[in-house]
């Protein structure tokens, strides 16, 4: 299955389950390839070396007790109607379940939560252990708790890039904590403090 069948087949099983939401895979723009003899691949080692001098804020997307991942590709995208997005790989274990909740809440972590994130990171282990949180007011995923903010979204429509999916979420209600707070950076590889 190409990529836009995986977002195809996603927006499909989406339909299926009755999601409040409509979602849509939208036509693909008609921009032309670079060709292969036009210009060299770009070695993907250096290609992380280079974005990773790109600072990012870190969030956690639960969807409920049993999904959530550590997420560096989250975004604001439209204030009406109000979007997110983020991106997940096309090979996650926990995407088919957020996928399959129709809904998720995004957590944006606090400079202290670091252990929070790297316990996120990890394929196949009870992410959620020990981790406190409460319902958020939408969706009723798990929105943890110590964050700094919080979006609760409805998934809007999903997208294919590259070895990726693009996920846009409608933003049903949000909050912040403390307003003062630091956020979780990522940095060359590593969680840096502002």
């Amino acid at each position: 299955m190409g990529h836009a069948g995986a977002a195809a087949a996603a927006v499909r099983y989406l339909r299926s389950t009755g999601a409040p939401a409509p979602v849509e895979t939208l036509p693909r723009p008609e921009l032309r390839c670079v060709g292969e003899d036009e210009r060299a691949p770009v070695d993907q080692a250096e290609f992380r070396r280079v974005l990773g001098n790109f600072a990012t804020g870190v969030t956690v997307i639960t969807a409920s007790p049993e999904a959530g991942f550590a997420c560096q590709s989250f975004s604001s995208l439209s204030l009406d109607p109000p979007l997110v997005a983020f991106m997940v790989g096309r090979t996650s274990t926990t995407w088919p379940r957020i996928a399959r909740a129709g809904a998720f809440c995004v957590n944006v972590l606090a400079a202290d939560q670091s252990e929070l994130c790297r316990a996120f990171a990890v394929r196949g282990a009870d992410k959620f252990a020990g981790v406190p949180y409460d319902a958020s007011p939408v969706s009723g995923s798990p929105r943890l708790t110590g964050t700094l903010a919080w979006i609760d979204c409805t998934i809007h429509a999903v997208h294919t890039g590259g070895d990726h999916l693009i996920v846009v979420g409608r933003v049903d209600a949000l909050g912040a904590g403390d307003a003062d707070g630091t956020p979780l950076l990522f940095h060359r590889g590593r969680f840096v403090r502002p």
